[in-house]
């Protein structure tokens, strides 16, 4: 029964987003609102329900069957992607390196902002 439970609170979050998306006229998938609306349910919950994590960790376990279709269509569509090979090799490229360097940027800036530790001063001065 948890296992019911939590795979409906998930198309339910799905579901509430896509009527967001429509009803708002947003330019961001209705599964990606959705998600951000699980977020906003667990932070107010303060946990995560059972029911919830045995469906997730379930979704988890097969989510590598999910790249099988990407896999194909790459094989299907070898000739249009070999025709533009270089610009999605740069676009791939350059996109890695920028979310990269956004990431160690907003990494040094929450690292900085946060308290530090007392004791961690005392863990350093330790022999």
């Amino acid at each position: 029964m948890p296992l019911i439970a939590g795979m409906s609170v998930l198309l339910g979050c799905q579901f509430l987003g896509e009527i967001l998306v429509h009803g708002l006229q947003l330019p961001v998938p209705g599964p990606v609102v959705g998600m951000v609306v699980l977020l906003v349910g667990l932070m107010i919950n303060g946990r995560v329900p059972t029911g919830l994590r045995t469906s997730g960790e379930g979704l988890l376990r097969y989510l590598t069957l999910l790249f099988v279709p990407a896999g194909v269509g790459i094989m299907v569509h070898f000739d249009l992607i070999k025709a533009d090979f270089w610009p999605i090799i740069v676009t791939l490229v350059v996109s890695t390196a920028l979310t990269l360097a956004v990431t160690a940027k907003v990494m040094a800036w929450l690292t900085r902002s946060m308290p530090r530790d007392p004791r961690d001063e005392w863990r350093e001065e330790r022999p």
